[in-house]
């Protein structure tokens, strides 16, 4: 008991002076959000970034969208997510949404929206709103295009052999496409790539 209680004395008093040693405290700083920062070679803030910024260039220049004069009306029905991993798609619409809207050549409808629409004419024509400030029905503006995407990856690693390190590789392919919904037809589509290699020791914390 006693060489049980001596060895976890010792042990903490061996990990205080390793962190008295190296400072083990917490550190904290603002990254602004065009720096490029890779921890590994997953998918990050940074790339989100770079898909959006790549993305809505040609969107605003070559698609369709670029000659319109009579700010079309577009729903976005978001990427889907064909990763292993779990990420948040909608960041990606929600960023290119904001680009275009704030080009002003542009309108949106609020596809993820139109339950609470629905609810709240519901509550309007309920009986509980008066017939002077309730909204008029069939008032709501329909989309002329719809934007939609998806998200791929593959993911490498190198074959087992003798080595200090190992590399692993990811491959992230965002496709995104622009639907006329009058006739069905594909308007206008793009994509971009983000390949990323990670070496890491064998041996680390």
């Amino acid at each position: 008991m006693m060489n049980s209680l001596l060895k976890s004395t010792l042990f903490l008093l061996i990990i205080s002076a390793f962190c008295l040693t190296i400072g083990c405290t917490v550190t904290t700083r603002t990254i602004s959000p065009d720096e490029k920062l890779h921890y590994d070679e997953s998918y990050d803030f940074s790339d989100k970034k770079r898909i959006v910024d790549t993305l809505v260039e040609p969107l605003l220049a070559d698609s369709p969208l670029s000659e319109a004069t009579d700010r079309p009306v577009i729903v976005v029905y978001g990427v889907a997510n064909r990763t292993s991993e779990h990420i948040d798609t909608s960041a990606i619409t929600d960023d290119i949404r904001e680009v275009l809207i704030k080009a002003g050549k542009f309108r949106f409808v609020s596809e993820a929206q139109r339950e609470n629409i629905e609810s709240e004419l519901s509550y309007q024509y309920g009986g509980s709103v008066s017939s002077g400030t309730r909204v008029q029905k069939a008032q709501q503006v329909g989309a002329q295009y719809m934007l939609t995407g998806t998200l791929r990856s593959i993911e490498k690693k190198e074959p087992k052999q003798i080595r200090l390190k190992k590399k692993e590789y990811k491959y992230y392919k965002l496709s995104l496409e622009l639907t006329d919904i009058q006739n069905g037809l594909i308007s206008w589509a793009d994509s971009v790539e983000v390949i990323r290699e990670a070496s890491k020791p064998f041996i680390g914390w």
